[in-house]
C-alpha cells in the first residue's frame, strides 16, 4: 500500500514542474516529501493529501434526501458514506479507476473551465451503456465525497469521453488533472508536520558547494602547470574551453527551464571536471612516452594524442552508460547529478578532438622543439624535429 501510495505521490509532485523534488520513506507508514521553489506550500500539500476518489453516481440513486435537494439547487454538497455508489454496468464501476487520461479546457459558449476526462475501453463501454439507457437523468460526480457538478444526461456518449465542470480556477483545474491523471490513494495522508525553509538556507549551502568546486579547480590548475609545466599550462586552456561549453549548455538547460542546479548537480560537476582533467593528462602522458620511445615531437604529438583521446573515449563511454542509466532508471536527486555527469561527458570528448589535438599538433612544429625543457621532452627529439 505505501509503495503505490510514495508512487502517486512521486508522480503528483512531478505534476508542479519543479525539478529534483525528493521523496523519502521513512518508517513503516510515513513519506518525507521536500519540494523545491514551490510557490503555494499550502495548495501542494492540499494536493497530496487529497485521496483523488473520482466516482460517477446516478443521483436518483442517492438515498441522502437533503443532498438530493441541494444538487437539484445546483449545489455541490458533501456526500455522507453509505448514501451514495458508483455507477456499475455489467460488473465495470464508473470511477477514477477508468479514466485514462484528463485534460483542462475552455467551455467556448461560457469561458468557464473544464476537465475532460477520457475512459478506458471498459470504462467507454459501461458509460455508453449507461447513457443510453438513462437519457433525462442527472449524473453527479463525486470527488472525494463532494459533489463537483451533476449534469444532466442528454444522449448516449459513446465516445469515452466527458467533462467535469464546477466553476473552477486554472489552478484548481491543474490540481484536479493531476489527481485524476495520477489516479486515487489507497489510504488517506495526513499532514504530520509541514515546513517552508528560508531560501537563505538552500543559498548558502549552494554557495559553498560553488566555492569548493572554484577551489579545486584552482588547485589541479597549480598542479598541472607545476607538474607538466607547458603541458600544464596547455592542459589548463584546454580545461577553460571545456568549461565554456559546460557552462554555457547548462545555462541554455537552465534558462529553458529543463535544469537546475542543486548539490548532486554539483557533484557531477566536480566528478567531470576530474574526468576533463584525467583525458588531458592522459593525452600529456601518452605524448611524452612516444617523444621518450624516440619519435620525433611532431609524430608524437600526432600519434599520442590519438591514443590517448581512443583510450579517454572508451573510458568516457562506460562513464556515460552508467550516468544514463542513472537518469532513465533511478529518481529524485541523483537524476540531477547524472545529467551533469553525461553532459561533462560530451563537452570532454569535443574538448579533445575540437581543442586539445589541434593544440598539440599546432605547437609541435615550432614552439614545443623550440623550448624542449619546458614541454618535458627531451632536448634530442627537439634537435630531430628541428633539423
Amino acid at each position: 500500500v505505501m509503495d503505490r501510495a510514495e508512487l502517486i505521490v512521486r508522480n503528483r509532485v512531478d505534476g508542479f514542474g519543479v525539478k529534483e523534488a525528493s521523496i523519502q520513506r521513512q518508517g513503516s507508514d510515513s513519506l518525507l516529501v521536500q519540494i523545491p521553489g514551490i510557490k503555494n506550500p499550502d495548495q501542494a500539500l492540499a494536493l497530496l493529501g487529497e485521496t483523488g476518489r473520482l466516482e460517477f453516481v446516478d443521483v436518483a440513486s442517492i438515498t441522502d434526501t437533503e443532498a438530493v435537494a441541494a444538487i437539484t439547487r445546483g449545489e455541490t454538497p458533501k456526500l455522507k458514506q453509505g448514501t451514495y455508489s458508483p455507477i456499475t454496468v455489467d460488473g465495470t464501476a464508473l470511477t477514477g479507476g477508468v479514466i485514462k487520461n484528463a485534460a483542462i479546457s475552455q467551455n467556448s459558449q461560457n469561458g468557464q473551465i473544464e476537465v475532460n476526462v477520457t475512459m478506458d475501453t471498459k470504462g467507454s463501454k459501461a458509460w455508453a451503456a449507461y447513457t443510453s439507457a438513462n437519457v433525462g437523468k442527472n449524473v453527479a460526480i463525486v470527488l472525494d465525497g463532494t459533489v463537483k457538478s451533476a449534469p444532466r444526461v442528454e444522449n448516449a456518449i459513446t465516445g469515452g469521453q466527458t467533462s467535469i465542470t464546477g466553476r473552477f480556477t486554472v489552478e484548481e483545474a491543474k490540481a484536479l488533472k493531476t489527481v485524476l491523471d495520477t489516479g486515487a490513494l489507497p489510504v488517506t495522508l495526513v499532514a504530520s508536520e509541514s515546513r517552508v525553509v528560508g531560501p537563505t538556507l538552500g543559498q548558502d549551502s549552494l554557495r559553498q558547494g560553488l566555492f569548493a568546486v572554484a577551489l579545486g579547480l584552482a588547485l589541479v590548475c597549480v598542479y598541472v602547470i607545476a607538474f607538466y609545466r607547458g603541458l600544464g599550462v596547455l592542459t589548463v586552456a584546454a580545461l577553460g574551453v571545456f568549461g565554456s561549453m559546460y557552462v554555457g549548455i547548462l545555462a541554455v538547460m537552465s534558462m529553458f527551464g529543463v535544469f537546475s542546479l542543486t548539490l548532486p548537480g554539483i557533484a557531477g560537476v566536480v566528478l567531470t571536471i576530474g574526468l576533463a582533467v584525467d583525458s588531458s593528462i592522459l593525452i600529456n602522458e601518452r605524448f611524452r612516452e612516444e617523444v621518450r620511445m624516440g619519435r620525433t615531437i611532431r609524430s608524437a604529438a600526432g600519434s599520442g594524442s590519438q591514443h590517448g583521446i581512443s583510450t579517454s573515449i572508451d573510458a568516457d563511454l562506460v562513464t556515460f552508460v552508467s550516468a544514463a542509466a542513472l537518469y532513465f532508471f533511478a529518481i529524485g536527486p541523483v537524476r540531477g547529478f547524472a545529467l551533469t555527469l553525461m553532459l561533462g561527458i560530451v563537452c570532454d570528448i569535443l574538448m579533445m578532438v575540437v581543442f586539445k589535438r589541434p593544440a598539440l599538433m599546432l605547437l609541435s612544429e615550432k614552439v614545443i622543439p623550440g623550448a624542449p625543457f619546458v614541454w618535458g621532452v627531451r632536448k634530442e627529439a627537439a634537435a630531430t624535429a628541428s633539423g
